[in-house]
């Protein structure tokens, strides 16, 4: 390790990787913290939850993709507060990390709205744990349908609810979709088509609400192709064992919900003592600084910064990687120009390339400027798009090679059901308390979670 200015990373995700993969500098001393030891390409997360992927095709060891930097250290630990009097990082598997430069990149979780026992019914999608559980709870469900007799129950079992209409919940809705359209009524020998229901559930106006309205209604039409039920303006009232039960009083009965409703920041971020939104992100100067901590910097999904826009930057990859870079860029140029160096920094400008969401098999669609696509042509951008930002040559052959077969033959390789338990739902034992996390989590965001362009 080289002896220089100690740059401190928490959060091994998109904006803390690609700042790491820029400090290569000899005069830095780089450590990059995660609770994981892997980097999560994020918005492909819902293919590993449904079936369509393996968790190894979207996950990268991070020692692995920073092993030729001599000057990084990663380390697996979690960190539990930072001291930004003493610019020490507080980890709870070994003693303190002093830094010169503090590059902050949490992401989020899956937020709830103050009703955290939902998260026993209906989970979230942030990490593998999540997606293996999401697959597991899925494909019980089909099990369990092939072997009931009483239409009712069957009915339930084959009833699947997704609440939130952003890029994550069409998504998953979509593949839920096409999971039973085309892929396990094959294998199965009473399940149907026709019994498969998929209701997509929106508080708002409209899905997608952060594309144009043009958009929007084409992906409720495409969803209506594969079978999709899209309900908007619907609020959810309570979620329990048995369904969901929405504000108008009606009660949908369900054996598999899912959450794709809303994130929130890192807990990390409310033990610093500083100005935070309503989403618990912070409030960060134009260069991505904390106020008056120019060596803390926040990235990604943790950060609340408005674009030229007025608006604020949307939690996606594209964003954290680019602030990945800018900050890279600030550390550099502040060594390069000697020690105390205070001059004017320049403010990072989101340069934003575009957006899109995939539906299902060739359906997406996607904006990029006045360009508005929808349908195979967007669905191919989506796809080329996706494979190009995966890490690392293999997992790109892999996936593309698994999609092909998927494409082509309708079959998915990845229908493993894990974890032990034979009913499909969620666990019996209730716990509501929600993991920290101290690791970026994008794309689908999010705030406007999703998969955009880089």
């Amino acid at each position: 390790m080289t002896e220089g200015a100690r740059v401190v990373i928490v959060g091994g995700g998109f904006g803390g990787l690609t700042c790491a993969k820029q400090l290569t500098d000899k005069n830095l001393n780089v450590t990059l913290v995660d609770r994981h030891n892997h980097h999560l390409f994020q918005p492909l997360l819902y293919q590993v939850a449904m079936a369509g992927l393996a968790p190894s095709e979207i996950a990268v060891p991070i020692r692995s993709i920073l092993r030729k930097q001599r000057n990084t250290t990663v380390l697996l630990a979690e960190v539990v507060g930072i001291d930004m009097v003493n610019k020490r990082v507080k980890l709870a598997q070994t003693q303190d990390l002093p830094y010169d430069y503090l590059v902050l990149a949490p992401g989020a979780r899956t937020h709830y709205f103050g009703h955290d026992d939902w998260a026993h019914y209906a989970p979230g999608l942030k990490s593998i744990d999540d997606a293996v559980e999401i697959r597991r709870r899925v494909l019980l469900a089909f099990e369990a349908a092939e072997r009931e007799t009483d239409p009712a129950e069957r009915a339930r079992l084959l009833s699947f609810v997704v609440i939130g209409g952003g890029p994550t919940g069409v998504e998953m809705a979509g593949a839920i979709a096409e999971l039973g359209r085309y892929v396990l009524s094959r294998d199965f020998r009473r399940v149907r088509p026709s019994e498969t229901r998929v209701l997509l559930i929106e508080g708002g106006a409209r899905v997608l609400s952060t594309f144009h309205e043009e958009l929007s209604e084409k992906t409720v039409v495409q969803l209506s192709e594969l079978g999709v039920q899209v309900r908007t303006g619907t609020v959810v009232e309570s979620i329990d064992v048995n369904g969901v039960k929405l504000r108008s009083g009606e009660v949908i009965s369900a054996s598999t919900i899912l959450w794709a409703a809303g994130v929130s920041s890192s807990p990390l971020l409310q033990t610093l003592g500083i100005e935070l939104d309503r989403a618990g992100r912070a409030k960060v100067e134009k260069d991505c600084s904390l106020p008056g901590h120019r060596e803390v910097f926040v990235i990604g999904d943790a950060s609340y910064l408005l674009g030229d826009d007025g608006n604020p930057l949307p939690g996606v990859s594209p964003t954290a990687m680019q602030m990945g870079r800018h900050v890279a860029s600030i550390i550099r140029g502040e060594l390069a120009q000697g020690a105390g160096a205070t001059a004017a920094r320049e403010p990072f400008r989101y340069r934003d390339k575009g957006s899109m969401a995939t539906i299902g098999r060739s359906r997406a669609i996607a904006e990029m400027g006045n360009l508005r696509l929808s349908g195979f042509l967007a669905w191919l951008a989506w796809l080329v798009v996706h494979v190009f930002y995966l890490i690392g040559f293999r997992n790109r052959f892999a996936v593309v090679v698994d999609w092909a077969w998927s494409y082509f033959t309708f079959r998915r390789g990845a229908r493993l059901i894990t974890g032990g338990r034979m009913e499909p739902g969620p666990p019996e034992s209730v716990s509501h308390a929600q993991p920290k996390t101290t690791r970026l989590s994008t794309s689908t965001a999010e705030a406007a979670e999703g998969a955009r362009t880089g």
